[in-house]
Parts: C-alpha cells; structure tokens; sequence
C-alpha cells in the first residue's frame, strides 16, 4: 500500500474512531441491559401476570376493555391497542390527544380472556426506560436519534478503515498473537487487534441496524405521507369521525381479510398510522421472520367498512427486521446471551482504544510501524 494511500487511511479511522467512541460506550453499556429488557422485566415483577385461561374460553369485547381503561385515565383518548406476544394480555396506550408522544401516554394491561385490568408500571417510566432513552435519543428527540445514527455510520467508517489497516498486520504475524514480553503498550495493542476482528461482523451488523433504527420515525412518516395520503385525498373535506364504530368488529374483519396472519395492534383515528377517518389494524405472521412483518389493514371508524389492504414499500420491512436484529430479539435467551457477550467484548475494544489513543506515539511513527506491518491499527475502536 502506498505511504499517501495509508495515510489517508490511517486519518480516516483516526477521526472516526476518535469522535464516535465515547458515544459508542453510551450506546454499548445501555444497550447491554435493553438486550434483556422482558427477562428484567419478569424477574423484577414489572411484567403482570396472568392467569391461565380455560380451553374453548372466548375473548372479551376490545371495546369493553378500551372502555376499562379509559376509565382509569377520565379524559384521556384511546391511542394505540395491542396483543403481548407470549401471555394473553392486552395493552391499551391512551392520552391527552390523538397525537400524544409515548413518553407522555398512560398504559392499561388487561387480561384478553377476563378482561381483568392488571397491576403493571408505566412503560414510560423506571430505570429501564430511562436506559432506553439514552440508548435512542439521549432525551432530545428525533434530533438527538439522527445525531446518534450519525455515530453508527462514523462507528461503521472505523471499522471499514481498521480492516485496511489490519491487512499489514496480518502479513507479519500469525492470527490471535499477544506479544506480551515487550510492553504494555503492545499487549493491549495486540488484544484490541484480535477482539476488533474478532466480533468484525457482529459490529458490523449491529453499527448498520443500529444506524437504520435512527430513521424509523422518518421512515414512518414518509410511509404515512405516501400511503395515507392518498387514502386521505377520498376524504378530503369530510368531517373527522366523532363516533367510533367498533373496534371488536374492525378486527374481526382485519382476520377475516387476513386469515394467515394475526394482529399485533391496532392504531386510532389521529395517531398518525391510519389517518383521520381510519383504525389500522397491523397484522403480522406467526413465524420467528414474518411476525416482523406487518401488513395494515385499514377499517373505517365511522361505518366499520374495511378500506384498504396497502403494502409495506420495501424500506419499511428493511426497518422492522433491522429493529429485532439490533438487540438479538430473533433467536430467544440464546442469541440474547451471546449479544450481551459480543456486546461486552466490544466495550473492552473501545476502552482499550481509548488507553492506546493516550499511549499513542506520533502520526508519523504510527504510520512507519503500519508500513513495516510490525503493529497496525485494528477495525471498531479509538484510534491511537
């Protein structure tokens, strides 16, 4: 490799690496207990309880249980309804308005078949979803996400340039070699090389997922302004819907419609996923990938009348699978534990790029070692 051509190189993952980390260790260190938010959950007592229902036993009416939890919060409207996916429970999310953000919504957990109203926390409230704020938005919004992504791609760039920078190293010395006799220095260069290369792909897929999940709310409203849009010009001038049509009739249409499928929540009139004039009722599969997959089913809310069936464009479905991917929610306690592991490992690269960056000779000598191929820099770390 050509000396201009490193160098270049060598500068890229320098500044990546350098203005990415810190917020990196954020990321990987509240990221690590998010990985293990429903288990926190269950051994905590924050997730209900429920009963276990009789064979043949029917469901309760969603209307009498959107009615129960209104009454919990006098004034507040009904937002969002939606299915637990391993425990017959329903949530129901109200507010102030129709377009409430989450961190302000109240939340209702009944039991589908009793319709029994369950003791459970606020979802927006606790030590883990102040965790989960800082791990999305650092408490500023879609601002503070997109800057966050903006770290994913610089994390990403890192990784990119300490593979071309490893590739001298390589030709040196055999795979996994700890030089432990000569300096500290050197030791930790070493183990930061290995364990960088080591979980390459593991960080690769998390750097991109992760960046990916930081336009989901631009995705969403994008989606909105082209789908809905057009629903909304057959509606243009109508008045807004002040009676509701039923919401147990909508979704039994919606699995009608959809007889392969099952339904994952519902969204109200004004939420900004159906319209003004629409229930979106968002069903998905019942398998490992297509339960990620939703396919709305629109049902309007002043005569029951199911309007529309329309597709997810394709950037949306890469948004939906990318969410589940990022924390390892595909494969159970598992694949959990080995991204908790690999999470781990990767915090132990960054801090270790960190101590070389403060150990670090001067770019002109770095530059003479990566030529020599004796030591080079390693991918998804500090630069030194």
């Amino acid at each position: 490799m050509q000396r201009r051509t490193l160098k270049a190189w060598f500068l890229v993952h320098k500044w990546t690496s350098l203005v990415c980390t810190l917020f990196l260790l954020l990321l990987f260190a509240t990221g690590l207990p998010l990985i293990f938010w429903e288990e926190i959950a269950h051994a905590t007592g924050a997730e209900p309880e429920a009963e276990p229902m009789s064979a043949g036993m029917p469901r309760a009416n969603v209307d009498e249980l959107i009615d129960k939890a209104l009454a919990r919060y006098p004034g507040d409207v009904p937002l969002f309804f939606g299915w637990d996916e391993h425990a017959p429970l329903v949530y129901v999310n109200t507010g102030a308005r129709p377009d409430t953000p989450p961190p302000e919504m109240h939340t209702v957990v009944l039991h589908e078949y009793t319709g029994e109203v369950l003791p459970a926390p606020q979802f927006n409230e606790g030590v883990m979803f102040f965790l989960y704020r800082l791990h999305t938005d650092v408490f500023a919004g879609l601002p503070g996400t997109l800057f966050l992504g903006a770290m994913t791609l610089l994390f990403v760039a890192a990784i990119v340039s300490g593979v071309v920078l490893y590739a001298p190293f390589m030709r040196k010395l055999p795979f996994g070699t700890l030089r432990t006799g000569r300096s500290r220095r050197l030791a930790w260069l070493d183990l930061h090389n290995l364990l960088g290369i080591v979980t390459l792909a593991w960080a690769l897929v998390v750097g991109l997922t992760g960046a990916i999940n930081t336009l989901a709310q631009p995705l969403e409203q994008a989606w909105q302004a082209r789908q809905l849009g057009e629903l909304a010009d057959r509606y243009r001038g109508a008045p807004k819907p002040v009676r509701f049509s039923s919401l147990d009739a909508a979704i039994a249409s919606a699995r009608a419609a959809e007889p392969d499928k099952e339904p994952a929540y519902v969204s109200f009139p004004g939420t900004g996923y159906s319209g003004e004039h629409h229930y979106g009722v968002f069903m998905h599969g019942r398998t490992a990938i297509t339960e990620r997959i939703y396919k709305p089913v629109l049902v309007d809310v002043a005569t029951g009348e199911l309007t529309a069936q329309p597709e997810l464009p394709l950037y949306m479905s890469v948004l939906l699978l990318s969410q589940p991917l990022h924390f390892g929610d595909y494969g159970g306690l598992p694949l959990k534990i080995l991204w908790a592991l690999l999470d781990l490992v990767t915090l132990l690269v960054l801090v270790s790029g960190l101590y070389l960056w403060f150990k670090r000779g001067s770019t002109e000598s770095r530059l003479k070692e990566l030529e020599s191929g004796l030591v080079a820099d390693a991918p998804a770390g500090a630069a030194r």
